[in-house]
């Protein structure tokens, strides 16, 4: 079991590494009700619970609810899945394949009194699994290597069963943070009482009404926080969603383990006017992309960090349209000037030669801290770093094309992705390629496969805020036919094989092939353009003792039970 001295070790050494941590004495009270609480912002909107969907994954949904709806695992600072004993255990047993035998913890609850039970592993594994298409699923990586999951109804063991020959190496992260959902909740508002029994059977009627709700029967908005609909297994749950956006976080007073060290938290998304909210005085804890949301800079009263981030800020094209040829696409990346992209919004300030942040990103897959980045990043050499209007207008030609125009959305207002869209804009328009702002508030990463924009700026995922871990198979599988984070609806049979043998090979010298057998493909038949690793900016409050700062897909929040506010 996760004990708090286990944490406080943990927080200690992160916290020595990035400087964070600020106390003092006394309380806070915000001015929203009057109530002592904490506030957390974050720069990309809330507006499911649900952070398995497609949406949801590239919203903020995994950086507001990461201690509402905890997982077997997290993600902790330095990326990589750390067990959360809390939850439960997981360990391999015997077998012909990968077996892995789960035992949820005894005490576990949601928060509305019924216990957490393997029906919930059942239904994260069903609509992850690939082999219901009804369930609009981020990734399927890991989940679809299931061949079935063993679970007595209502029971607190669930064994796992990997298809043979498919021993997913990162298994430790499955069923994680923000993966676990109350299936009873599903189960009841589809009318399916028995959730392990329609997925065994393959009720096709039955699992396609339980599909429909975990899309959408959790999606947010102001006044929407039903506790009947939106219970909890963590140490917070979610009391209400305030009329500015305010998800209001509060503690759980079913949550069996150590107390929270904030009885309140605040998550302020970032269409709830951050800048006033800072001036207000509402803000403790501020993670942010660098330069992603105007008028919010921290001054007096906050320590700041900014640091390479796990995310690979990166183009995601369209395969389809005026980009349904691989001439079209790499015309684009022609003209695209990644080097003063880097330059100016990749903070080459981090002062590093090596790693993240210390250069223009020239894999889709593998990051600059990883031993096979160097080879793999090298497949391009020094193509596509600077501008080339001939080459652009020759590709375009080849395309068959005389002129394009592409949209280029992002989740607005974001003055950095402005910016970055605009510098694009500038550097294509001699090579014919007019470039449109179509950043809006009312983003999602469906307008791509729906033909209402050519390219989508973002992070990893192209979730719009913090995104990415230390793996290559996330990045990989968004590059594999079917998968949800696949929003191009690129396809290549190859390119798919890889990342399903990224996911069970873990030898250095197969990945090193593997993915430089893939950015050959990708540099030629250009998906996506990545960009740089993105940048993350963190403001701790003085007075704020335990939070400390996590570049990837977890956030700042990752320990937000933890943090303790004195002044």
């Amino acid at each position: 079991m996760r004990t708090g001295e286990a944490i406080s070790r943990r927080i200690g050494a992160a916290a020595a590494a990035l400087a964070l941590i600020a106390t003092a004495a006394a309380c806070s009270t915000h001015e929203e009700d009057q109530v002592p609480s904490i506030g957390y912002a974050i720069d990309n909107v809330v507006a499911s619970y649900n952070a398995n969907t497609v949406d949801g994954a590239a919203s903020g949904a995994r950086q507001a609810f990461v201690r509402v709806l905890p997982g077997l695992s997290y993600i902790g600072p330095e990326g990589t899945a750390l067990s959360d004993g809390d939850v439960g255990t997981a360990t391999t047993v015997p077998g012909d394949s990968l077996t892995v035998a789960y035992r949820l913890n005894p005490d576990a609850v949601w928060s509305d009194g019924v216990p957490v039970t393997c029906d919930d592993v059942v239904l994260a594994w069903a609509a992850g699994s690939g082999r219901f298409p009804e369930f609009r699923a981020t990734s399927r990586a890991g989940y679809s290597d299931i061949e079935r999951v063993d679970c007595q109804p209502g029971g607190k063991d669930a064994t796992v069963v990997f298809a043979p020959g498919r021993a997913f190496a990162e298994w430790r992260g499955l069923f994680g943070a923000t993966e676990l959902m109350p299936s009873h909740v599903a189960g009841r508002v589809a009318g399916v009482p028995d959730v392990v029994g329609i997925v065994r059977s393959g009720d096709t009627e039955a699992v396609g009404r339980l599909a429909e709700f975990w899309n959408t029967g959790w999606n947010l908005g102001p006044g929407q926080a039903d506790p009947a609909l939106f219970p909890s297994a963590g140490p917070y749950r979610l009391d209400s969603v305030t009329d500015e956006g305010g998800l209001v976080l509060v503690a759980n007073d079913r949550w069996w383990g150590n107390k929270p060290g904030t009885d309140r938290i605040v998550v302020w998304p970032k269409n709830s006017d951050l800048p006033a909210r800072l001036a207000a005085g509402d803000l403790d804890v501020i993670d942010v992309g660098s330069g992603a949301v105007e008028g919010l800079a921290p001054g007096d009263g906050f320590s700041t960090v900014t640091q390479p981030s796990r995310s690979s800020e990166q183009l995601v094209l369209a395969t389809g349209g005026m980009f349904a040829t691989a001439d079209a696409r790499r015309a684009f990346a022609s003209c695209i000037p990644r080097q003063e992209l880097f330059d100016d919004y990749g903070h080459p300030d981090f002062d590093t030669e090596s790693g993240l942040g210390s250069g223009v990103l020239n894999s889709r897959i593998a990051q600059p801290d990883m031993l096979i980045y160097p080879t793999a990043a090298g497949v391009v050499g020094n193509r596509y770093l600077q501008p080339n209007v001939d080459t652009a207008r020759s590709a375009l030609a080849a395309s068959g094309q005389g002129a394009i125009t592409v949209r280029v959305a992002y989740l607005a207002p974001d003055p950095r992705r402005a910016e970055i869209v605009a510098a694009i804009a500038n550097a294509c328009a001699p090579a014919g390629i007019t470039v449109q702002d179509a950043g809006t508030p009312s983003f999602t990463v469906g307008a791509l496969g729906a033909g209402q924009v050519d390219a989508v700026l973002g992070g990893s995922g192209s979730a719009q805020g913090a995104a990415g871990s230390d793996s290559v198979v996330p990045p990989a599988y968004s590059l594999a036919i079917g998968d949800g984070t696949n929003i191009g609806d690129y396809r290549n049979g190859r390119v798919t094989e890889i990342a399903e043998q990224l996911a069970v090979d873990t030898s250095d010298g197969s990945r090193l092939n593997l993915t430089t057998e893939a950015e050959t493909i990708l540099w030629s038949e250009m998906p996506s353009i990545p960009l740089f690793s993105a940048p993350r900016t963190t403001s701790i409050g003085d007075g704020m003792h335990a939070a400390v700062a996590n570049a990837t897909a977890a956030g700042a929040g990752w320990n937000m039970d933890r943090w303790i506010l004195l002044r």
